[in-house]
């Protein structure tokens, strides 16, 4: 007997039971007793479309035993939105789901459903996801998300201090340096978006009067400025110093001066503290192939094909031979852009 069978809170409820093709199935699921059974009373629930408290009780306990079963979350969160249940309720027993099973995306997606019928942003939201992060600081769905939050509640200003405190901690943190530039520049990127929808929106509508200033000003408003860019470079480049080796914070240099529009050559003459190619074999040579990498790419912009040639042999030879056939593809792109040119 099982434990809805037995129940009489469920004595009006016919199971549907799984079809597995026939009485004689190729390849049946091995599911246990109990699985089955709250399966086969979730389905009678769903073709009634009931939405009850027994349907949120249902779908707790499948979800305790396959966290991973997207249709479950979904019918859970019809129901709740349609009882008008306590939001934060939900929120409370997802942080100890949440807990328990670190790498599901079915839970913060259901997080992000809930989150979205809540007006204002919960005090303990943010410190449980620095909770989260403590456990596995490069969990995907924790920071998929926050940018998600950071958009939504509008947290652009407030989470900066947030990544520094993580990138001091540690400065190769490569999900931190992500969202560093989402936070940093992610609001000039949506606000460039929302613009172009309203626009496409406007095609077909009639031609409205005293909007186009007003549309000037919050696009300038959301463009970052100067200071911004230089904040960035100059955050990019301490923490360069501190790790000349790790890779991420030549890459965030590298994606701040294109989105400021500016050649590598701004950075030029730091890149070449740790990579002094005439005199690489020196104690103050080469202490980083990105830097190495960096130059490389700056003397191709300014043509000096030579020398550029010679960086990446040296990439392909000595400080990154793993990458040689990278590196010497490189090579044959610079001299097919000389050629070209």
């Amino acid at each position: 007997m099982g434990i809805y069978e037995d129940s009489t809170k469920w004595a009006d409820i016919v199971p549907i039971p799984q079809d597995e093709g026939g009485p004689n199935p190729l390849a049946a699921i091995a599911y246990t007793d109990e699985y089955s059974e709250a399966m086969s009373y979730l389905r009678a629930l769903m073709a009634k479309d009931e939405c009850s408290e027994r349907a949120i009780d249902l779908t707790e306990h499948i979800i305790s035993m396959n966290p991973s079963h997207y249709t479950v979350w979904l019918y859970r969160a019809k129901v709740i939105r349609v009882l008008g249940s306590d939001l934060q309720e939900e929120l409370n027993w997802l942080n100890v789901i949440s807990l328990k099973h670190l790498k599901n995306y079915q839970i913060w997606h259901h997080r992000q459903v809930i989150m979205s019928q809540v007006p204002h942003l919960p005090s303990n939201e943010i410190p449980f996801l620095a909770r989260m992060l403590s456990k596995e600081v490069k969990n995907y769905h924790v920071w998929s998300y926050r940018q998600w939050l950071v958009r939504h509640f509008s947290l652009w200003d407030a989470e900066l201090p947030f990544v520094e405190a993580l990138l001091r901690s540690d400065i190769r943190n490569n999900s931190a340096w992500n969202h560093r530039w989402y936070v940093t520049f992610g609001r000039a990127d949506f606000a460039a978006k929302e613009q172009e929808y309203e626009h496409e929106q406007e095609q077909d509508l009639p031609s409205q009067s005293d909007t186009s200033s007003e549309k000037k000003e919050k696009e300038e408003k959301e463009i970052p400025p100067p200071s911004i860019y230089e904040r960035e470079i100059d955050f990019a480049q301490q923490a360069i110093e501190k790790a000349p080796q790790n890779q991420s914070p030549w890459n965030y240099l590298r994606g701040v001066l294109k989105k400021q529009g500016q050649g590598l050559g701004k950075c030029k003459v730091f890149a070449e503290k740790f990579a002094n190619v005439e005199e690489e074999e020196g104690r103050n040579g080469v202490t980083s192939s990105h830097a190495l990498e960096f130059l490389a790419d700056v003397w191709a912009e300014e043509k000096e094909k030579e020398r550029a040639e010679k960086a990446l042999d040296l990439l392909a030879q000595k400080y990154d031979p793993i990458r040689k056939n990278y590196w010497r593809f490189k090579k044959g792109l610079l001299e097919q852009a000389i050629a070209a040119a």
